[in-house]
């Protein structure tokens, strides 16, 4: 599956490649879950040490671990009673969050600023009829 055209690539799959890659950055699409796979980045970490580094609710760590191993971006193994979760992929995962940040970098506050997108709570769930517009 490739979501970029190069020269000599004949096997795109249009629109199941672009609906796959869709799910793939919704899997990043949350602050909390972004700070997470971050933290990852450093190293295994338990629930419990996340929570501790993160100030998040263990409830809330917990939710989004499971929908990062749910991605396939995220693997877990058992530690005594705990467990302890790692990244599934941490070079293509860094390389994502890399390449993230050159193309923030690059928009300058435009991301920032979208109306329907942006990091304006009002705008950050857009009604049916802003959706479709987007």
């Amino acid at each position: 599956m490739a979501m970029t055209e190069t020269a000599g690539d004949h096997a795109l799959d249009g629109p199941a490649a672009m609906a796959v890659a869709a799910c793939l950055f919704h899997g990043f699409s949350d602050p909390s879950r972004l700070a997470i796979l971050r933290h990852l980045a450093l190293g295994e970490h338990r629930v419990v040490d996340l929570t501790g580094h993160l100030g998040l609710a263990q409830s809330t760590v917990s939710k989004h671990l499971s929908c990062l191993r749910d991605c396939g971006l995220v693997d877990s193994r058992p530690q005594g009673r705990a467990s302890v979760f790692s990244l599934t992929h941490p070079e293509a995962t860094l390389a994502v969050l890399e390449s993230a940040e050159r193309l923030l970098a690059l928009t300058g506050d435009a991301v920032a600023l979208c109306p329907v997108y942006g990091v304006d709570g009002s705008a950050a769930h857009p009604s049916e009829s802003e959706a479709a517009v987007a």
